[in-house]
């Protein structure tokens, strides 16, 4: 099961086990590798190629200074026991930049904070800053890099961007891409297994989720609701513990939205996403307050019955809209219990 703690032990306990080998710890920013820090523990040959929506990538020989960029590829590196040398830092949701889950994992692996890079969320990446990084490789497979970036930054050391759209990789797919990019798939592959495994699990024993549909959203501009549509991860996450997404969530996609994971929809219109449970996320409970004390929120037959489920917190904010094998077992033996009391409520 799912055990919330401060620090996420057993993914990062079971990352021990399979990564044999010593661990590369990263030095402050702009700093060569100590005579502590070793290299990566590679499975997997190189070089390797990486394809992706932006190119193709040729790594020539395992990473030992890593960095990433965009939302949540630092957590794959971590949960498979290597600290980047530099990743982006978040203000939002972070405590002087980093992730809680992320610090935690740092601390057990005995690293150091590594160079916070500015803007990693959307963003345009300061390319000075990952000069003075000097990586070997850049991975970004959850973010939102342009094929201009994409390029510039390859300048630098080999990119990995995402394989399809930019923000829609699912957690699964990012580990993946970041095993591979580090020459340990294997370990990748182990680590996705028993993540997914541990979430059926915590299923299980909410069987009142099975098959209750469901509308993610945020509130992030006043009177404008966007909703998140299936391939984002977020969602995902909802669907591997057995929840289906509102038919009504593509019904309502607007056509100029249609290659994009979220759309928006005027409170005026809300009524037209019908669900069995409605999920958003607040980064205070005076914003989810504030929204549920909108007339026309508060005329959602979801909201009247007391079937929404607010995610609120920043950090667990984060947590849930950029999940990953750090982040997962971070927030949601929280989460669900929550979730499924709302989802009862059904009928």
């Amino acid at each position: 099961m799912f055990v919330r703690s401060r620090r996420p032990a057993r993914v990062l306990g079971a990352a021990a086990l399979i990564v044999t080998g010593v661990i590369a710890m990263a030095g402050c920013a702009g700093t060569a590798p100590s005579a502590a820090e070793s290299a990566i523990p590679s499975t997997d040959g190189f070089p390797v190629t990486i394809d992706s929506a932006l190119g193709q990538t040729a790594i020539d020989a395992k990473p030992e200074r890593v960095a990433t960029w965009g939302w949540s590829a630092q957590d794959a590196v971590l949960a498979l026991g290597v600290v980047p040398v530099a990743m982006p830092a978040f203000p939002y949701g972070g405590v002087d930049g980093v992730l809680p889950w992320d610090k935690d994992a740092i601390d057990d692996l005995g690293g150091q904070t590594p160079q916070l890079l500015s803007g990693g969320d959307t963003s345009t990446p300061n390319v000075e800053e990952f000069v003075q990084a000097k990586p070997d490789v850049i991975l970004a497979p959850y973010s939102g890099l342009t094929q201009e970036q994409f390029d510039e930054l390859s300048k630098i050391a080999p990119v990995v961007a995402y394989p399809d759209k930019p923000w829609a990789t699912s957690w699964q797919d990012q580990t993946k891409i970041v095993g591979q990019a580090l020459g340990l798939s294997d370990d990748a592959e182990a680590l996705i297994s028993r993540t997914n495994d541990e979430i059926t699990t915590l299923a299980g024993k909410y069987p009142v989720l099975e098959g209750k549909t469901f509308v993610y959203g945020a509130n992030n501009e006043p009177e404008t609701f966007n909703v998140f549509r299936e391939n984002d991860p977020r969602v995902q996450l909802l669907t591997q513990l057995g929840m289906t997404v509102a038919p009504s969530v593509e019904a309502n996609v607007p056509a100029s939205d249609a290659s994009r994971y979220f759309y928006k929809v005027s409170f005026e219109n809300l009524g037209a996403l019908s669900s069995d449970v409605l999920v958003a996320y607040f980064g205070t409970q005076d914003a989810a307050d504030t929204f549920v004390g909108d007339p026309l929120v508060a005329a959602m037959p979801q909201v009247k019955d007391g079937r929404f489920a607010p995610i609120v917190g920043e950090s667990f904010v984060m947590a849930s809209s950029a999940p990953t094998a750090l982040s997962i077992p971070w927030m949601l033996d929280r989460y669900v219990p929550q979730l499924a009391a709302v989802a009862a409520r059904v009928g």
